[in-house]
């Protein structure tokens, strides 16, 4: 298996997706953020001091997706015509789950842009309840699907 980020003597390097043809492409990652139930409580009456955490949290996500390639060295710059964010508290973990959906028509894939999202909305939600815990654990960040080009689909 070769790497596409590397070139023949090993340097790092944008690839060269100029053959490629442009395709509609869709990717979907997920994250949690686990808490202790009083935490969650706080999420789902909508007690933090700092606001409304889901809220704020998509709205850091979609912020996220569209600055990946400032982020990440050698992600191209895409033009997005999609980003939703799903937070949904889960009394099960307990905690929040956390998806992501980007959308582009494109010569290269959004898989970057959902896990930059679904990160940076992850540690939005940390960063506005740290003051009540601060042993909160951002778990299972990965890609659950991607659509388009041509390796075609892949899904968990």
């Amino acid at each position: 298996m070769t790497l596409s980020h590397f070139d023949a003597n090993g340097q790092a390097h944008m690839v060269d997706v100029s053959g490629k043809p442009v395709t509609d492409r869709i990717a979907t990652a997920e994250g949690l953020v686990r808490m202790s139930a009083e935490t969650l409580a706080i999420i789902t009456e909508n007690r933090a001091k700092k606001g409304d955490v889901l809220a704020v949290a998509r709205l850091a996500g979609i912020m996220a997706a569209k600055k990946t390639a400032d982020l990440i060295p050698l992600c191209h710059p895409l033009p997005l015509t999609k980003v939703s964010l799903d937070l949904t508290p889960d009394p099960s973990l307990p905690g929040v789950r956390i998806t992501a959906t980007v959308k582009t028509q494109g010569l290269t894939g959004v898989e970057m842009e959902a896990l930059t999202a679904v990160s940076v909305a992850c540690l939005t939600v940390y960063d506005m309840l740290k003051a009540v815990q601060k042993s909160m654990q951002i778990d299972g960040i990965r890609l659950l699907l991607k659509d388009g080009g041509k390796s075609g689909l892949y899904q968990v």
